[in-house]
């Protein structure tokens, strides 16, 4: 059974003819005797009284009534379609660090729910590398991090650069320093970030540069956590700028300048290679490149 079948009977319903019915529906007389055939073959009972003019059996009644349902139903599917594609909606699961997730995230998500309230977002909370893989096996729609790892499976898009930089209470011994050395690194306690994170990775690459063996004295799994021992003069740390805007605002922490920290990494979005995107996805990654980059690292 097919809908054509179903359009074919309606309609012969409505003109007690099969030639008529063939000329609305632009088929020929025998392929309209057909389909009815294959219909009747199928649920093995008379559908049609063939004399005139044509009517339909007791079977053809309440077949009739039940294949009106099923077209009623399909044109909803249809309209809802049709809806989807004018008026976005839809879930939407976003991968993040914790840091983007509180610093940046309100931002944009406050915008885009206010103008799309039928888009529901879920949040959750990992690392860079974590985010990718997290998209690669379809846990995760959409992610956005650090782009410094090559995937070819995914497919990214830069939305803004953040630096890091070493960060200490404003008791701490090297915050009367506006600009410091990378020799310094060398002697002051640090709390570090876990080895999966890019911030991590990034600190290991300038220690292993110039040889520096890091006074390790924490190390804890996200950016949040490490704000709050520096800001307790527990040590310094090596973080992402953007993630302690409103601590600087708000003179918990300092920044000391080290020039060898001050490259630039692209933050952007991430989505795996070839797979369909909803209105929602579609919406929401159209919004956020049209974004400008101060959306993303102006103050709150």
């Amino acid at each position: 059974m097919n809908l054509s079948q179903l359009e074919t009977l309606t309609t012969i319903s409505k003109t007690m003819s099969f030639r008529k019915a063939g000329e609305l529906l632009n088929l020929t007389q025998p392929a309209v005797s057909a389909q009815i055939k294959s219909l009747e073959d199928e649920f093995k009972t008379v559908l049609i009284d063939r004399n005139q003019p044509v009517t339909l059996t007791d079977s053809g009644q309440v077949f009739l009534e039940h294949a009106a349902r099923i077209l009623h139903i399909v044109d909803d599917l249809k309209q809802k379609l049709a809806d989807l594609n004018q008026i976005p909606q839809g879930h939407i699961v976003l991968g993040t660090t914790t840091s983007i997730a509180i610093q940046i995230l309100p931002r944009v998500l406050s915008y885009f729910q206010d103008q799309f309230p039928l888009i529901k977002t879920k949040i959750l909370s990992m690392s860079s590398s974590q985010v990718m893989a997290h998209i690669e096996n379809g846990a995760v729609d959409i992610g956005i991090g650090y782009l410094n790892e090559k995937n070819p499976n995914l497919v990214s898009s830069v939305l803004y650069y953040d630096t890091f930089e070493l960060v200490v209470s404003p008791d701490h011994p090297l915050a009367a320093h506006k600009h410091g050395t990378v020799e310094m690194l060398r002697e002051i306690p640090l709390i570090v970030l876990s080895p999966d994170t890019l911030g991590r990775k990034f600190a290991d690459e300038v220690f292993r540069k110039y040889d520096i063996q890091p006074h390790i004295v924490m190390e804890l799994s996200s950016s949040e956590e490490v704000k709050r021992m520096v800001e307790l003069n527990l040590g310094a740390a090596i973080i992402s700028k953007l993630s302690v805007s409103n601590e600087l605002r708000r003179g918990t922490l300092q920044i000391v300048h080290i020039h060898e920290l001050e490259t630039a990494h692209p933050v952007g979005v991430m989505y795996r290679t070839g797979r369909y995107l909803n209105s929602a996805m579609q919406q929401f990654l159209s919004d956020l490149k049209g974004m400008p980059e101060t959306q993303f690292i102006g103050s709150e």
